[in-house]
């Protein structure tokens, strides 16, 4: 039903998309449209996995330089059945993390060093297997789509109104059609994609929650995300608030109209969720992560406050 809802959805936002280049230039201005979507889709699709690493800075890490979160990435995609993703890490306070690249076997895991530093390695662990969840149903794919037909549509709405539409069409548009589809074009767009990135959302939950083995460890690292997202800014994501939908947790701050238009379920509707998955899987759990291994109660990440560092244990 998910796949359903979220191929209901972009078959929507491509019909909106076609929708606005006929309005501007009629049948003509739709196929042009749909061209240049096209070919920036295709540059995304190759792209789109460096492009938001390097709007963020992150850097790759290997054995040698995180042996304990290349290890814990390891052993979750492992368990998911998926080839070793490349791992990054983000040097921001704000606890997050993101999966990014066109395919499974071109993936990427970004963490920030405030998700390492916050949260306990079971978290971790849960926050990972979202993530990979994400990999595997190819949803960083499909989210760069959605947000590249968004982002044109917006544009074509504002090519219409500074030429005034087709003025050829017997559509009876006019300036004020043309000002309500530069408000409305581009309001639809949004919903839609936020509609699939929260569809997205709930799958990868349930799905990192299999991988992982323990529900409520997911449930726990997205109640601790989510409150200090409120309260620590992340500056690159509330320059770039197109990119707040790859996040487990919206890192945006909220204020002003943001609420009207989240990209994420609620935490407490997502923790809800993994509790009721938590109570169907009882007994049948895969077994903890690192359950064979000579690991501190809380992991490396779990330090004391006498090692406090805004880096973590990674250096």
């Amino acid at each position: 039903m998910n796949y359903f809802r979220t191929a209901m959805l972009l078959a929507g936002l491509t019909a909106l998309f076609m929708g606005v280049g006929y309005l501007i230039g009629g049948a003509s201005g739709a196929m042009i449209a749909l061209v240049i979507a096209a070919a920036t889709n295709l540059f995304t699709y190759w792209n789109s996995d460096r492009m938001v690493l390097s709007m963020y800075g992150a850097h790759q890490v290997d054995r040698s330089t995180a042996p304990e979160l290349v290890g814990l990435v390891a052993e979750l995609a492992g368990r998911a059945g998926l080839p070793m993703p490349r791992v990054f890490v983000m040097d921001e306070i704000q606890p997050n993390a993101f999966a990014t690249g066109r395919n499974p076997e071109n993936a990427a895991v970004a963490v920030t060093t405030g998700l390492m530093n916050q949260l306990s390695r079971e978290e971790l662990a849960g926050v990972i297997a979202h993530e990979l969840a994400h990999i595997k149903h190819h949803d960083t794919l499909l989210m760069t789509i959605t947000a590249t037909i968004a982002g044109a549509i917006s544009m074509l709405a504002q090519f219409g109104m500074f030429f005034g539409g087709n003025r050829d069409n017997n559509n009876g548009l006019g300036i004020v059609g043309s000002i309500l589809m530069m408000i409305l074009a581009p309001l639809g767009a949004m919903l839609v994609q936020m509609a699939i990135s929260r569809t997205r959302e709930y799958a990868a939950d349930n799905l990192g929650a299999r991988i992982v083995g323990q529900p409520m460890w997911l449930a726990s690292a997205l109640v601790k995300i989510d409150g200090a997202a409120h309260q620590v800014p992340n500056y690159e994501a509330e320059r770039n608030p197109a990119t707040a939908h790859m996040f487990i947790i919206n890192p945006l701050s909220g204020h002003g109209v943001d609420n009207l238009f989240a990209t994420h379920p609620s935490t407490q509707n997502r923790v809800a969720a993994l509790q009721q998955l938590a109570a169907e899987l009882g007994t049948r759990a895969a077994p903890s992560v690192g359950a064979n291994e000579n690991y501190p109660p809380r992991g490396p990440w779990g330090r004391s406050s006498s090692r406090g560092s805004s880096r973590g244990p990674w250096g």
